[in-house]
């Protein structure tokens, strides 16, 4: 039997990994390693398939996509997730910064192929391939907030926030990381251990914000605020498409809640969209201390068409795997409109 299932059924459970291996395109190559080590590569694989389900269930729109999908019996190739991470003095127990999530993938074959200023956004974004499968795994898109771009009212909300952030990474599954990265593969009851323990990594780490905090931030940037509500969690998932303009015409005349424009890189190659941020409720302190709830932008759910373009160094012809600081930036602002 496939690993790779076998490693997403004991994580997820054996209906829901059936239902990912239906949802996504994966290499068969990735399919079809039986084990019994598990390499970097599929562990990269299982963690995509982990995430991509819990933004499925906090996406309503990606899921009612992806259940059309299906029923058409189409697949979708998930091209990058995007996180968003706080570059500032004060995270609490999680490293600073993008740190605190390329420490975990780079173990698991991630290398930076890619620097994105986002100064429009006081951001900067890095794009993550895995080297062993670069078109057929999916990416990460992380970026960074720099604090010291903002007013110190700002900064102190930040820190307010974060102060008390925990660090899900424990001991013994950093050490089944160190292991990925030293032997490039890991014994299957160790992978089981430790895929939840990344998956939640990927999630929130501090305690409910105050409404003021919030607030000061929501006033200096929409991204920080989102981050007070959802933390490391994928802000995105993205489906490549062959054409995305063609699929935005038709999701809009589904009444979904698809962005007006398609973003297109300087290149011409890569063309984006997506649809707005769900709605979700989220919990906050008020003025006296009590848990209030107060409805936010959450995530959403992106479309990419990337074109073909000529190596440098081998003179063929590969996929665009690239990024562009216009078009994220514009992607971007599908959580900020919905604030």
């Amino acid at each position: 039997m496939s690993i790779l299932v076998t490693l997403v059924s004991r994580v997820l459970g054996a209906e829901k990994a059936q239902a990912l291996v239906d949802t996504l395109y994966i290499h068969p190559a990735l399919l079809a390693e039986d084990g019994p080590r598990v390499s970097r590569a599929v562990m990269a694989q299982a963690l995509n398939m982990v995430l991509f389900d819990d933004l499925l269930i906090r996406v309503p729109a990606a899921a009612a996509y992806i259940a059309d999908k299906r029923k058409l019996g189409e697949k979708s190739v998930h091209d990058h997730g995007a996180v968003r991470t706080v570059d500032g003095p004060v995270t609490g127990a999680l490293p600073r910064g993008q740190a605190a999530l390329v420490r975990l993938l780079t173990p698991l074959g991630y290398r930076q192929n890619g620097h994105y200023p986002l100064d429009r956004l006081k951001m900067t974004g890095r794009s993550y391939a895995q080297v062993d499968f670069p078109e057929d795994i999916a990416q990460f898109f992380v970026s960074e907030l720099h604090v010291d771009r903002f007013s110190p009212a700002f900064g102190q909300a930040v820190a307010n926030v974060l102060q008390d952030s925990v660090d899900p990474l424990d001991t013994t599954s950093a050490a089944t990381l160190a292991a990925f990265e030293r032997e490039g593969a890991v014994d299957l009851d160790a992978a089981v251990a430790t895929l939840p323990v990344i998956a939640r990594c990927f999630d929130v780490h501090h305690p409910a914000p105050t409404l003021a905090d919030y607030e000061v931030l929501k006033a200096e940037s929409a991204e920080m605020a989102w981050i007070a509500t959802e933390g490391n969690a994928f802000n995105h998932a993205t489906d490549r498409v062959p054409d995305v303009d063609a699929l935005s015409a038709q999701q809009k005349a589904l009444g979904r809640p698809m962005k007006d424009l398609v973003e297109v890189s300087a290149s011409g190659r890569v063309r984006q969209t997506a649809f707005r941020a769900a709605q979700v409720m989220r919990p906050f302190r008020d003025a006296s201390g009590a848990l209030v709830q107060k409805e936010v932008p959450g995530s959403f759910y992106e479309f990419i068409t990337r074109d073909q373009m000529t190596d440098e160094t081998t003179g063929g012809k590969r996929l665009d795997l690239g990024f562009d600081s216009s078009n994220a930036q514009g992607i971007f602002k599908m959580t900020a409109a919905a604030q």
